[in-house]
């Protein structure tokens, strides 16, 4: 599978989608980052300097994402990110519940075409689409198995800027990614949200009898 020539499809298909909330009050934020990465980043919405150069997280919060990735010895480029809306509500708002349904099909597919190892969630409204009934304040730092899929909840940047004590328990918990990429920690197995595609596993030979 072409994975960049799949993503170009999803992403003229939200283009096509005059139904989509927010269409005609912001640019379209698709995402950005390597396609075969084994780290997926995802927020809740863009906010106004991604909507005025059309990329994900370039903001302070951005800024604070960029130097978190570095802090790992990584680069931003290593890694996918994204948000699950894919246009900036008005004056920052946080993204309404029919705004995150009409979103969540093409992130549901940009998932299922990345595939990549975890998914780190960056707040509460990317951690509620794999878990409805988790909560950041609970639930952040803990690697959690949902069908498959390596999910870890952090606070969202721009919510750590504005507090002392989310930001150091948010740098705290990226500390941990490598480890839960290496599979050091234990999950935590959880069931999927309802409409969610878990990670596709590899189809068992069929026995002899």
């Amino acid at each position: 599978m072409d994975k960049v020539l799949e993503l170009k499809k999803i992403e003229a298909d939200m283009v096509a989608n005059t139904a989509l909330p927010l269409r005609d009050a912001a640019n379209l934020v698709f995402g950005e980052g390597n396609v075969d990465c084994a780290v997926m980043f995802i927020g809740e919405a863009p906010g106004v300097n991604e909507d005025r150069l059309r990329r994900p997280f370039v903001g302070r919060g951005g800024q604070l994402l960029d130097d978190m990735i570095r802090g790992l010895g990584w680069k931003r480029e290593d890694t996918y990110i994204t948000n699950i809306v894919k246009r900036r509500p008005p004056e920052n708002r946080d993204p309404l519940p029919n705004e995150i349904e009409a979103y969540k099909p093409y992130l549901t597919r940009q998932i299922e075409v990345i595939d990549p190892k975890l998914i780190v969630t960056l707040g509460r409204f990317s951690m509620n689409y794999f878990l409805p009934d988790a909560k950041i304040t609970r639930d952040h730092g803990r690697p959690l198995l949902v069908d498959g899929r390596t999910i870890f909840p952090v606070y969202h940047p721009a919510a750590a800027l504005r507090s002392t004590q989310m930001m150091e328990t948010l740098r705290g918990d990226f500390k941990k990614i490598p480890s839960v990429l290496s599979g050091e920690f234990g999950m935590i197995e959880l069931p999927p949200a309802r409409g969610v595609t878990p990670q596709r596993e590899k189809p068992k030979q069929a026995g002899l009898f």
